[in-house]
């Protein structure tokens, strides 16, 4: 058996993260299948799989800056318990999806607060994994508005009461933590009346369940025993729904008494539970229409008064973060309302806004068959909110990619699934997204979608290549027509500099105006007008027929005008469309056919 480390230490945390990522990923499928509450959007596993995925990068971040500043030395430290749980609680914080994900975020970030306070070399053992369990769960109730039994809460809750009774290594408290949620989650069907008349568990729970069988396995090298099989069939108290919602298989759950004897339910609340605060799928009144998150720059006390706000405009509110960074999740009517209550607070960004529509493909009402696949479809990544409207009146399915927040292969598997194709063409808009992109599409492949990667390197070829996108002919044909049409688009792009930097031109100041052709910079200006001018002589030297220009919300209001006429009179037989992308990032992007 491999050595297994016996507290909890820089490279613990790093094998935990990899092994819930790993658990999860086998897990998802399932755990979207069972989602139910607080809506049946059947996307928690692969929310929590998302949260994990971030965690995971911002660990192995930290242990490749250590490797690269000490050159590689062998026997050099690595980095402390501190750094790796704080990177895991970052990395979470700004990456966690949906309701189940933003609690999990706090669970890790609680038990980070505690794995990091007794300096930057400490190893915890399992006292410290008792007190960092224990602190997760109370952080985790603290940061739902209305917390609700029979949920991830009440799974968290008992896995950290009954690591509080286990008695040794760290190894031994993980399991006792283990079999304490696996127990709870039998449990919340008995809780929560839309899971009982489902016939499933908790879906967030199940999720947890799976990120403490991994840390059983960490500390342990063994994994606990695998929950029984969801399609295996499940004994129902008197009273409660037999199969599942749209014929959802049924998840064992009843809970067995001393003797083994089935214990009948209640749909009355036990003394001291909260309401639920989410109206149930099918309940007559609906729920709210959009659910609504962002990251969010903000102080304490403008926290606190958002979180009044919002628990006034809609429900399901989950506030999780500190230090100045918070992950901000509500359900409500209006959406304006509530990303304008955050821009009061602070500033938010990676604002995602999700329609709970009947229509929606990605929510299915119980009892409603899936909308039947398209033969096809194109999936696109872009940078901004103009883009996205624009390829979405074209037909295809967007994720938003913010700079510095590009998606990672999890998102956009979810979007290849979206689409609901037989056939998809994906466009990463973007060469960092090449990696991600081909194992989104390896997955879809496996799962019996034939999709095609066409490597855009910018949103400018995206747009070329979905501007001859013809759904009526043979796949092959179509993919070749939008290869060909965007490898024969050139790039470029015009931007500030955030920094100080060497670059391809020579060396850059902040606030310096960079003209980027094809990736690279190639040349360094102080007028953004003067520099879009000399970047599209430079791009229009090898020729060109068209020009599309997509410009940023930053971008000044008379440069569309001034490059317009630029070409006009300079490049006779060349024409320009012009689009407005939103919060994009760079102030310019360009394309030239």
């Amino acid at each position: 058996m491999a050595q297994v480390p016996q507290t909890f230490d820089a490279p613990a945390v790093r094998t935990w993260c990899s092994l819930a990522l790993r658990a999860l990923g086998r897990a998802r499928e399932e755990i979207d299948a069972i989602n139910v509450y607080p809506v049946a959007d059947g996307d928690t596993g692969t929310n929590l799989y998302l949260t994990v995925e971030s965690a995971v990068a911002a660990v192995e971040a930290v242990f490749a800056a250590h490797e690269a500043g000490r050159g590689g030395a062998a026997g050099a430290p690595g980095p402390s318990l501190a750094e790796a749980a704080h990177a895991m609680a970052h990395g979470a914080l700004i990456g966690a999806r949906g309701n189940s994900g933003t609690i999990l975020a706090q669970l890790l970030r609680g038990m980070a607060q505690v794995l990091a306070g007794d300096g930057d070399g400490a190893r915890a053992d399992g006292h410290g994994l008792r007190r960092a369990l224990r602190h997760a769960a109370d952080s985790a109730r603290q940061a739902v508005a209305h917390p609700v039994e029979g949920t991830v809460l009440s799974v968290a809750a008992a896995a950290a009461e009954a690591a509080t009774g286990a008695d040794g290594d760290c190894g031994t408290v993980a399991r006792a933590a283990y079999e304490g949620a696996r127990a709870a989650l039998a449990e919340t069907p008995g809780q929560l009346a839309a899971l009982r008349r489902a016939g499933v568990v908790d879906a967030g729970g199940r999720g947890l369940v799976a990120v403490l069988a991994a840390l059983v396995e960490t500390f342990t090298g063994e994994m606990p025993a695998p929950l029984p099989a969801r399609r295996q069939a499940a004994t129902v108290p008197a009273g409660a729904a037999g199969p599942g919602p749209a014929g959802r298989p049924v998840v064992p759950h009843a809970r067995v008494g001393a003797a083994g004897e089935d214990t009948p339910r209640s749909d009355t609340p036990r003394p001291g539970e909260a309401a639920e605060p989410c109206a149930e799928p099918g309940a007559p009144q609906g729920g709210p229409a959009f659910e609504v998150t962002y990251l969010l720059e903000a102080d304490d006390d403008a926290v606190a008064r958002l979180r009044q706000r919002l628990d006034a405009l809609g429900e399901c509110l989950v506030v999780v973060g500190g230090d100045g960074l918070w992950n901000v999740h509500v359900h409500v009517d209006d959406a304006g309302a509530a990303v304008e209550a955050g821009v009061e607070a602070g500033r938010p960004h990676r604002i995602r806004i999700t329609h709970f529509g009947a229509d929606d493909a990605h929510i299915v009402p119980a009892g409603r068959p899936l909308p039947e696949r398209a033969q096809r479809a194109v999936v696109a990544v872009v940078p901004g909110e103009g883009l996205a409207r624009l390829c979405a009146e074209a037909g295809a399915t967007t994720v938003l990619a913010r700079p510095g927040e590009l998606p990672a292969s999890g998102e956009l598997l979810q979007a290849l699934r979206r689409a609901r194709a037989h056939e998809v063409v994906l466009l990463p808009g973007d060469a960092e997204l090449y990696d991600p992109a081909a194992a989104a599409a390896e997955q879809a492949r496996a799962e019996g979608v034939r999709v095609a990667l066409i490597p855009t390197r910018s949103p400018v070829q995206g747009l070329a290549a979905l501007a001859v996108h013809e759904p009526g002919r043979r796949f092959d044909e179509d993919v070749v027509a939008m290869t060909s049409a965007a490898g024969a688009t050139r790039h470029a792009e015009v931007t500030v500099a955030e920094r100080r930097a060497w670059t391809s031109a020579g060396i850059c100041q902040a606030g310096d105006v960079l003209g980027l052709i094809e990736g690279d910079v190639a040349l360094i200006g102080s007028d953004v007008g003067d520099t879009a001018v000399t970047v599209l002589d430079r791009m229009l030297a090898a020729g060109g027929e068209l020009v599309t220009l997509v410009l940023g919300d930053d971008a000044p209001e008379d440069l569309a005008g001034r490059l317009e006429r630029h070409v006009r009179e300079s490049y006779l037989a060349v024409d320009t469309v012009v689009y407005h992308g939103g919060r994009q990032g760079a102030l310019l992007l360009v394309g030239v056919e």
